[in-house]
């Protein structure tokens, strides 16, 4: 069973990325036992030709939502994404997103995650689901793993 101190330092992990930081700045993550959720506020930025928010974006979200709700059950090692599919349902210019992640199958060092992006009106606009494995590396406070 995963400990709230063990979210918070997910949730602190997380938005100390670099990526985070410099491109994605703004983002908020709430992780709970086997579910997190990610949101984002969409602006031009984002966008590609047509005026729509990059996929990149999509899957950005979806990925880490889905990660997320994974590494809410491993305390000890760093999650790695093996594989992620996403499925595109609506375009998406602006307001803010949400992805909301969880997890479908766990075992010793597999796990299968799934998650559901919306837009502000709560509709949902893609999903994916992804293969994550336990890699070597240990949750440490030197990859930022810390209060």
């Amino acid at each position: 069973m995963s400990s709230t101190v063990h979210f918070q330092k997910l949730e602190k992990m997380y938005l100390s990325a670099e990526i985070n930081t410099r491109i994605f700045s703004g983002t908020e993550i709430k992780i709970e036992e086997g579910r997190s959720e990610i949101s984002f506020k969409v602006t031009q930025d984002y966008h590609h030709a047509l005026k729509g928010i990059h996929g990149a974006v999509y899957f950005k979200l979806l990925d880490d939502a889905a990660f997320f709700a994974v590494q809410s059950r491993v305390e000890t090692h760093f999650i790695l994404t093996s594989s992620f599919q996403i499925n595109f349902l609506k375009s998406i210019r602006s307001g803010k997103i949400t992805a909301i992640g969880h997890i479908k199958f766990e075992s010793k060092n597999l796990f299968f995650g799934e998650s559901k992006l919306y837009d502000e009106a709560g509709r949902e606009v893609a999903f994916g689901t992804g293969s994550f494995v336990k890699s070597e590396v240990e949750l440490s406070e030197k990859i930022g793993y810390k209060l």
